[in-house]
């Protein structure tokens, strides 16, 4: 973070189409024999042996370069809903297909949409494109996505999720288990938690307490006054990166800064969201705290483009 605060933005801008190739092979790299790694059902990971990491977490911090670096350069282009709406969203076709079709990782496409269509919006494309194309595509998708997973069975976990989500209690030794554990530890830490690393949820109750559960872990060691905590720093933090957002000095830096300020925003949201059964259960980490190297790294170097943006801003 420290040595990628130093480098100058704007050089990002000249690789912004490099960054969407790379992007693609990376996340297509998976399907290889010899370095494509999986784990519980998906292959997600590139393993080359001194090193493994999901090239998704790469491939975000790639995309919200490159749609900065497209959206900058074609303004004048996004009252148009062919070439302002459409011809955008279509550079998210081949990301999603990999996510979903070769890694089974629908979590990482939600976001990465999401984060472009905040990018999008924020450029300058009309909300009423959203609002009409954006929602009905949305929803056809997810129905087709559903009959999919009926007619051949991919994805099916999926249902189980949302059947979940609407009753846990329906299945408590099964897809239950999770969302209910979970609940159990936030109601055990109360107001003040039972302590730093007291928590008893996380002995072979809670599945992921390290990863996608780390929040319940939070809630029951510091309980409600450590939850609003956590989701303070959160909030200073995405309104630090609107500040830096607005008064970024070009167009550029203003959408990188709206895109990483996204994608830690969104993913702390949805998780926090999951944990608390708020939304169904998706594969989502929470940022800067639950285990992940790659996740760490990746969003740590984010933090320093930022910072970077930050700088320029107190130098003018």
């Amino acid at each position: 973070m420290f040595i990628i605060s130093k480098i100058d933005y704007r050089i990002y801008k000249r690789f912004y189409k490099l960054a969407y190739i790379f992007s693609i092979i990376m996340l297509s790299l998976v399907i290889m024999p010899v370095i494509g790694s999986g784990a519980k059902g998906a292959t997600r990971w590139l393993d080359f042996g001194f090193i493994r990491f999901q090239p998704s977490e790469i491939a975000k911090i790639g995309l919200i370069i490159f749609y900065a670096g497209y959206l900058s350069e074609h303004r004048t282009e996004l009252n148009s809903f062919k070439k302002g709406f459409i011809k955008p969203l279509l550079f998210m076709v081949p990301p999603v297909v990999i996510l979903f079709f070769l890694q089974d990782h629908l979590s990482a496409a939600i976001i990465m949409v999401a984060i472009t269509s905040i990018m999008m919006l924020m450029a300058g494309t009309r909300l009423k494109y959203f609002l009409t194309a954006g929602l009905s595509a949305g929803v056809l998708g997810a129905i087709g996505m559903f009959a999919l997973a009926q007619k051949t069975g991919k994805g099916d976990f999926r249902l189980a999720r949302i059947l979940t989500f609407l009753d846990p209690w329906q299945d408590p030794t099964g897809d239950g288990w999770q969302v209910i554990q979970g609940l159990y530890a936030i109601g055990s830490g109360g107001v003040f938690g039972v302590g730093l690393g007291e928590s008893k949820q996380k002995y072979l109750y809670i599945p992921e307490p390290h990863n996608d559960f780390i929040f319940a872990i939070l809630a029951e060691e510091l309980g409600f006054i450590g939850c609003i905590a956590v989701i303070a720093l959160f909030a200073i933090f995405i309104w630090r990166g609107v500040i830096v957002a607005m008064k970024a000095k070009d167009c550029f830096g203003s959408l990188v800064a709206v895109g990483i300020t996204s994608l830690i925003g969104v993913q702390a949201i949805m998780n926090i969201a999951v944990v608390t059964s708020s939304m169904p259960a998706t594969g989502i980490s929470l940022p800067f705290f639950s285990y992940g190297g790659t996740s760490l790294v990746i969003l740590l170097c984010s933090v320093g483009i930022l910072l970077n943006i930050s700088r320029s801003i107190s130098k003018v």
